[in-house]
């Protein structure tokens, strides 16, 4: 039976702290923008985020443009992405979340977002996933040559380390990173079989409750938590690099949201050295948000120091926020022990 975009979940990456060097290789940019499955099955197009959640009716340009390659059957990897000057704008992409399709249609015609291909699952009702990325690769290059568009595009790769480390220097601004994969594995579905280097340790948090400020009744600081292997939701730390702004807008946002537990293992105010009356006084909050920080150091399962908020992510599940992301990074020799080089 054919994949679909339903029923295969896309390929993970690790973080490490440096590129792995050797045969064997292939090196992406990391694009800065919504994951996402796209398959065409004649006339219906269906685009899948990374969750599982369907963006088909957030992007009506992306679906229209793929209605119309010659192409009638396939499922492809890739990125939506929307291009602001020389560099790529997330906030553009998670404004077109919006329930409204008249805003939808009016943002598609101003911002219009492309699709970045990275790997070809599936062509003709053939499944590609067993092949090796080589071959996979391949495919694509030439599903690309016969269906040319201006907002259809194909990832650049090399097997160069160097060229790679070269684009590793302009991340955070046109580019989120560097992906390396195996070019002899196949795609493995859900599995962490990538490699994902970037400038910055971030981690994906769900944001399990808020404390007001100081003598306001305006959010102060989110909490923010991750799930481990038994579902359940810890407290790991804290971000107040909230824009005085938002402030207002997001209160009012959390205050929706208000309703106990917030977490269901361990939560803000237990026994520390630093606890106080005001640590306790924090709102618990239904598990829907999620928030990308940036962090140093953790010690204990916990942020060591306040986090830097960085984006939203609406595009990512909360069930995917787990403890995995804080995994010491990885040295280039466990890589090679990892991929049995």
């Amino acid at each position: 039976m054919a994949p679909t975009a339903s029923s295969i979940a896309p390929m993970e990456a690790m973080l490490a702290a440096e590129l792995p060097d050797g045969e064997g290789w292939q090196y992406e940019p990391k694009w800065d923008g919504f994951r996402c499955l796209a398959r065409r099955e004649g006339a219906e197009v269906t685009l899948t985020s990374k969750s599982g959640k369907p963006l088909a009716r957030y992007f009506p340009e992306v679906v229209e443009m793929l209605s119309k390659l010659s192409e009638k059957r396939f499922l492809v990897d890739g990125e939506l992405i929307i291009n602001a000057g020389d560099a790529l704008a997330f906030d553009a992409l998670q404004m077109r979340l919006h329930p409204a399709e008249s805003r939808i249609r009016k943002l598609a015609a101003e911002t219009p977002a492309e699709l970045m291909l990275f790997d070809l699952l599936e062509l003709d009702g053939r499944s590609l996933i067993d092949q090796s990325l080589a071959d996979r690769r391949a495919a694509l290059e030439r599903f690309i040559k016969h269906n040319p568009t201006p907002s259809l595009h194909l990832s650049p790769t090399t097997g160069d380390r160097k060229t790679a480390l070269a684009w590793l220097e302009r991340s955070g601004g046109a580019l989120d990173g560097v992906i390396a994969k195996r070019i002899d594995l196949p795609y493995l579905s859900g599995e962490r079989a990538m490699i994902k280097v970037k400038q910055q340790r971030t981690a994906d948090c769900v944001v399990g409750g808020f404390r007001y400020a100081t003598g306001k009744k305006e959010v102060g600081s989110l909490l923010l938590g991750l799930y481990d292997d038994e579902r359940l939701l810890h407290h790991v730390g804290f971000t107040s690099a909230l824009k005085a702004e938002d402030r207002p807008a997001l209160t009012k946002k959390l205050e929706k949201l208000i309703q106990p537990p917030g977490f269901t293992g361990d939560a803000p105010g237990g026994p520390s050295r630093w606890a106080n009356a005001r640590s306790a006084e924090w709102q618990p909050l239904k598990p829907k948000l999620v928030a990308e920080v940036r962090y140093d150091q953790v010690t204990g399962r916990r942020f060591r120091h306040g986090t830097g908020f960085l984006r939203w992510r609406p595009d990512k599940a909360p069930e995917q926020c787990t403890f995995d992301q804080l995994a010491p990074e990885l040295r280039p020799s466990q890589l090679k022990e990892l991929f049995g080089q």
